[in-house]
């Protein structure tokens, strides 16, 4: 399929309609399974607000009612459509540079009644505000990056001891307390269960710094790249003396750090200085080390793989985190994710589940979309063809071609055709000049 003005339309439908087919025998009845097929389509669509009101509407229902019971009280589990989803990813995006990346995001909200709302901090605000905290797993590799798995935290004191409260957000009985490193070790062991491609896990300080979280991975045998504070104790000399990160980095020889990318930004490579130092006994644990060239700013990373890596592998790794902040931004700017006006505990599963189903067609889209990519990935393609086609351009054209557009077929992928044209246009710009001056 190519990325210019010929795009199969009918083949996206009869992958929409495969995909829509893989969750199908996990609704009991046709109503339910007929809706959430609508459900799911209209977060592809482009409607202004994707709650079940705006998505009632775009499916034609004369009322809300099947939409809301669909997230209520219909009979299906989240759970089963989340593995569906996650088997998904695993075929169409799995390759053997496959990264497991945790990271949580906030959902803003005013009242009190939503399950697991309370006042915390949350990095989607960048302070304390009252809102719920979803800890998510998303998986990246070179064919793309999605959301595949999802927990809602549970305060301890304001919701898990609080029985009524409980009762009223429809909590289950059996779901206690959990730290956030807790569930993101449950949905990685999952992920790893169920056959992940992938052979590191990173994430940043809030699961970095959790010892029983990385005895995990270590123990489940997959790599880890973690974010640590600079007051990190670690200990070097093969494990003979304890020093904290940021001492470590302030005694490094200039001849101990090096100029690489941590991978392909929207500007260019995205250039850091690094060093690592073996920590404990072995050859397998190190202290990453990455300095900003502009500000000097430093950022420390515990690591630990199976085997013996080079510095650029755990460089690749580190990069990747960044992919989830991408999953978070697409899944809320795209799909709806944080669009729901739901309070149920198990609304909320399902509202998180079919979004994430949603932001993940378009990904495999993608895949299937996309033309060979260059030798060389850091370098910008020559000539002015448009860039391969991206998540929000496949999501706004097929949002429009499958349902009766305003304006002409032709005129859309004119338009498409025409933004991505500049879009490459533009990278290779700031390609240019990036590679210019690299240091």
């Amino acid at each position: 399929m190519a990325a210019g003005h010929s795009i199969d339309v009918a083949c996206w439908r009869a992958m929409f309609d495969q995909a829509m087919a893989r969750i199908a025998g996990r609704f009991r009845r046709v109503e339910p399974r007929a809706t959430a097929r609508a459900f799911v389509l209209g977060l592809l669509s482009g409607i202004e607000r994707k709650n079940c009101w705006r998505l009632a509407e775009q499916a034609g229902h004369a009322r809300p009612g099947p939409m809301q019971r669909l997230l209520r009280s219909a009979r299906w589990d989240a759970d089963e459509v989340r593995d569906e989803v996650r088997a998904y990813v695993f075929e169409h995006l799995g390759a053997d540079d496959g990264v497991l990346i945790v990271d949580e995001t906030g959902f803003l909200k005013k009242g009190t009644a939503s399950a697991g709302v309370q006042r915390q901090y949350t990095g989607t605000a960048g302070r304390i505000e009252n809102t719920q905290v979803g800890v998510f797993l998303a998986y990246a590799s070179s064919k793309g990056r999605v959301l595949i798995d999802r927990r809602l935290y549970l305060p301890q004191h304001s919701w898990c001891q609080d029985a009524e409260r409980r009762t009223r957000a429809g909590v289950p009985d059996q779901v206690e307390f959990a730290t956030k490193p807790t569930l993101a070790g449950q949905m990685i062991a999952a992920a790893l269960d169920a056959g992940a491609n992938a052979s590191w896990v990173t994430g940043d300080e809030a699961y970095g710094q959790d010892p029983s979280l990385r005895a995990l991975f270590e123990s489940r045998r997959i790599g880890y790249v973690l974010a640590v504070a600079c007051s990190t104790r670690v200990r070097i000399n093969r494990g003979r003396t304890a020093v904290r990160a940021d001492t470590v980095a302030d005694r490094l020889p200039a001849s101990a750090w090096h100029r690489q990318s941590a991978g392909a930004g929207a500007k260019g490579p995205r250039y850091y200085d690094w060093a690592w130092v073996e920590t404990g006994a072995d050859a397998r644990r190190h202290l990453l080390i990455r300095r900003n060239p502009s500000s000097g700013e430093l950022a420390f990373y515990l690591c630990w793989s199976p085997q013996r890596v080079p510095l650029s592998e755990l460089v690749r790794v580190a990069g990747t985190r960044w992919c989830v902040e991408e999953c978070f931004q697409a899944a809320k700017g795209q799909v709806g994710l944080d669009q729901y006006q739901v309070r149920h505990w198990t609304a909320w599963h399902r509202h998180i589940t079919l979004a994430m189903l949603a932001l993940a067609f378009p990904a495999a889209l993608a895949v299937d979309a996309a033309q060979t990519r260059p030798a060389q990935p850091n370098r910008p393609a020559r000539g002015t063809d448009p860039i391969d086609l991206t998540v929000p351009e496949i999501r706004h054209l097929f949002g429009a071609l499958l349902t009766p557009p305003k304006t002409s077929p032709s005129r859309l992928l004119h338009w498409s055709h025409w933004r991505r044209r500049h879009q490459a246009i533009a990278r290779r710009c700031h390609y240019r000049r990036r590679l210019l001056t690299p240091s």
